[in-house]
C-alpha cells in the first residue's frame, strides 16, 4: 500500500509512521552508522521531522514497512541549506515549488528483487506526487553510489556543484526537474509504478 502522511500527525501514535521510524533506525544508524538522534532506542527521528514534513510510505498488506521517503519544503530550514550548503555552486534552490528528498529508506529485510521493485515504486510515486501537487523540482544530498543511480533514472537531474568529502563521507547535491513528462521518462528507463495512494493526508488515522 502507498501512504501519504504529513508531519502534523502524532509521530509515534501512527503505526505506519512508527514502523517507518524504526526502519530508518535499522538502515541509517544500525547499518550505515550515522550519528543521528534515536528516540527510545528504536526510532530515528531528527530535527527535520516537523509538522512541515511530508512522508510517502510503502507498506505490505500487514502494515509492515517496505520503503519510505521524507519530503521537506525548501521554504523552511532543510538539510541542504542548513548543513550542506557548500555542495552548491550557488545558493541552495528554494521556493514553494521545490521540495527536498530526504531519508530515502528501503527496508533492509527485502530480497534483492523486491528491493528493486519497491525502489522503483517509490521513485514513481515521487514523480506522480510532484506532478499532482505543483512541485517542479526536487533537491537532495546523497553519496556517489546513489547519485549515479539518480542521474540514470531517466528524469532530468543534475549536480548542483562538485562532490565533496564532509565529515568523512563523500557527498553531492542533486536537483531533479519534474514536469508532466517525467513519469514517461522514468518508464522509458524501466522505472514503473503501479501503486496508487490508498491513504492521503486528509484521512490519515
Amino acid at each position: 500500500m502507498l501512504h501519504l502522511i504529513d508531519g502534523t500527525r502524532p509521530r509515534l501514535d501512527d503505526a505506519v509512521l512508527r514502523n517507518m521510524f524504526e526502519a530508518r533506525k535499522r538502515v541509517f544508524v544500525d547499518l550505515l552508522g550515522w550519528d543521528v538522534p534515536v528516540q527510545a532506542g528504536r526510532y530515528e527521528i531528527d530535527q527535520f521531522d516537523t509538522p512541515d514534513a511530508l512522508y510517502i510510505v510503502i507498506t505490505d498488506a500487514g502494515g509492515g514497512h517496505r520503503a519510505s521517503v521524507r519530503l521537506l519544503p525548501t521554504t523552511r530550514p532543510h538539510i541542504l541549506d542548513t548543513m550542506f550548503a557548500e555542495l552548491c555552486d550557488g545558493p541552495a534552490p528554494s521556493g514553494p515549488a521545490i521540495f527536498e528528498i530526504t531519508r530515502f529508506c528501503l527496508e533492509r529485510r527485502l530480497a534483492a528483487r523486491d528491493r528493486r521493485t519497491t525502489r522503483d515504486e517509490l521513485i514513481s510515486a515521487l514523480a506522480r506526487f510532484a506532478a499532482a501537487h505543483g512541485i517542479t523540482r526536487y533537491t537532495g544530498v546523497a553519496g556517489p553510489g546513489w547519485i549515479e543511480q539518480i542521474l540514470r533514472f531517466g528524469w532530468r537531474a543534475r549536480l548542483l556543484g562538485q562532490q565533496r568529502t564532509i565529515g568523512g563521507s563523500r557527498l553531492g547535491a542533486v536537483e531533479i526537474a519534474i514536469d508532466a513528462d517525467t513519469p514517461r521518462l522514468l518508464e522509458r528507463a524501466g522505472i514503473c509504478g503501479t501503486l496508487v495512494f490508498a491513504r492521503e493526508i486528509s484521512d490519515a488515522a
